[in-house]
């Protein structure tokens, strides 16, 4: 566990954190890597980040509340399919499934907005899922 001091208003606390976070994230920020191969895909912004364009977090947010909304229609739709019965017991776990991989992957693409390509590539793939789980509910 690496340990941090953290002074709020006077008072001296101690903070710690895992030595080993999952899928790449770093737990603080660095100055700078020392390899290009260290760099994390997947981070939260630290402070002193450069802010994301405006143009290009508008075109993110629009296009994830896009499959959002899509999303949404499908749940509704699926409710809807179960509530009527006549869908198999497999029906119900793929539809939820595809949606939050669906999800995931737009959430990734809003933890790496500092990449070039990585965003994009991400909302791109987060459409995959979700049109297989519109023809799923279409088809029941």
């Amino acid at each position: 566990m690496t340990t941090t001091d953290v002074e709020q208003a006077g008072h001296t606390s101690e903070v710690t954190a895992p030595d080993v976070v999952p899928f790449g994230w770093e737990p603080t920020r660095t100055a700078a890597p020392r390899d290009p191969e260290d760099e994390v895909l997947f981070r939260f912004p630290a402070a002193d980040d450069p802010t994301p364009g405006t143009r290009r977090l508008l075109g993110m947010s629009l296009y994830a509340s896009f499959l959002g909304l899509a999303g949404v229609g499908v749940g509704v739709r699926g409710l809807v399919s179960q509530i009527g019965g006549g869908v198999p017991g497999w029906y119900t776990w793929v539809l939820a499934f595809l949606g939050m991989v669906s999800v995931a992957l737009a959430v990734g693409a809003f933890l790496s907005i500092h990449r070039r390509v990585l965003p994009l590539a991400l909302l791109t793939a987060a459409a995959v899922p979700l049109t297989a789980d519109i023809m799923l509910a279409v088809a029941f």
